[in-house]
């Protein structure tokens, strides 16, 4: 007889359960958060598994990968169909959700997440890291404009290169200020010298990919773009119509229908943020600062004169995924218009 496993993964430990085709509870576990410990107290039990469930997580791909290489029929089980198998149970506990999973990879009402590539966690890890101290750079500058601006001095609009000199003028001859400014100046210069290593580390990784070059050829798809949506995606094969991928962005709007009531509601703003964020920037620049027409271009400001801009960019950038991941999967050129399509 064939069992199934659930794994509600922590930190520091995991629960498991155990039952078999039934759905009667065989077996019930706690074992270290690691590959070997976990693989360890499955095999021991001497039970055959159809499926080892986990839900996905920061340790979940790591503790996948290790439970593969023991020869465990593991799986990722997609968190919000999970959530609403687990949110009716009165009580939450790790025991509790370690049964959820095991009933819920036993019956087959899950959706099983894709499993990424080592590079494409790699890759992830880069632009994570890069995005952030993007973020920190530009929290710093806004604090320096803030701290300036209560003493009546404003920065004003400048570049990046000339915001710290700006910033020593305003505040030259205020001891008081040029002692908080200067360690905040120095911060920032740190700052932007990791990300803009960081920002190499990109283009070296753009250039080892033939497809990141292919990509750009986009109007609006810049090498981050590009690397984050080939990460993203990881496999292009496992999306069977390109029209899928705008889906799985969270580009494409939410619908409630019931009985006499159809509604149309906003993007779902599900899956990897990273690559929805990357799409709406590119669709940005295609539409606000590229100069070359396309047959793309004219279709979304045909969009942005009826609907508005902002929405006309989230469509491009749907749109956007259906192109790259055509281009990916089928080894094409972008198509600038009808008459390229036709040639």
């Amino acid at each position: 007889m064939t069992h199934t496993a659930g794994i509600d993964v922590s930190l520091e430990t995991s629960c498991v359960c155990i039952v078999d085709a039934s759905g009667r509870i065989v077996r019930e576990l706690t074992a270290e958060s690691e590959p070997e410990a976990l693989a360890t107290a499955l095999v021991d039990t001497g039970l055959v598994f159809a499926r080892v469930g986990l839900d996905a997580g920061p340790l979940s791909q790591w503790l996948h990968a290790g439970l593969t290489r023991a020869g465990l029929p593991a799986l990722l089980i997609e968190t919000r169909r999970l959530r609403a198998a687990t949110k009716t149970m009165p009580v939450k506990t790790d025991r509790n959700d370690a049964r959820a999973i095991a009933q819920v990879v036993r019956t087959g009402w899950f959706r099983a997440v894709h499993v990424k590539s080592v590079l494409s966690q790699e890759v992830r890890g880069l632009l994570g890291a890069r995005k952030l101290l993007v973020g920190k750079v530009r929290d710093l500058d806004n604090a320096i404009r803030a701290l300036l601006r209560g003493f009546g001095l404003k920065v004003g609009k400048v570049g990046e290169r000339a915001f710290a000199e700006r910033a020593r003028d305003l505040v030259e001859g205020r001891a008081a200020l040029e002692a908080v400014l200067t360690p905040l100046l120095k911060v920032r210069t740190a700052l932007l010298t990791q990300r803009n290593h960081l920002h190499q580390l990109v283009l070296v990784a753009v250039r080892k990919q033939p497809i990141c070059r292919r990509l750009m050829s986009v109007p609006g798809v810049g090498p981050v773009t590009a690397l984050t949506f080939c990460s993203a995606v990881d496999d292009p094969s496992r999306f069977t119509r390109s029209r899928a991928v705008g889906a799985h962005f969270g580009l494409t709007p939410r619908r409630y229908q019931s009985g006499e009531t159809d509604r149309t509601g906003h993007i779902s703003k599900q899956g990897d943020v990273l690559a929805r964020q990357a799409l709406y920037e590119a669709a940005n620049v295609l539409l606000t600062r590229t100069q070359r027409w396309s047959a793309l271009k004219a279709w979304g400001m045909a969009v942005a004169k009826r609907a508005g801009m902002r929405r006309a960019k989230v469509a491009v950038a749907r749109k956007l995924a259906v192109v790259l991941h055509r281009m990916w999967r089928d080894g094409t050129e972008f198509r600038w218009g009808r008459e390229v399509a036709a040639a």
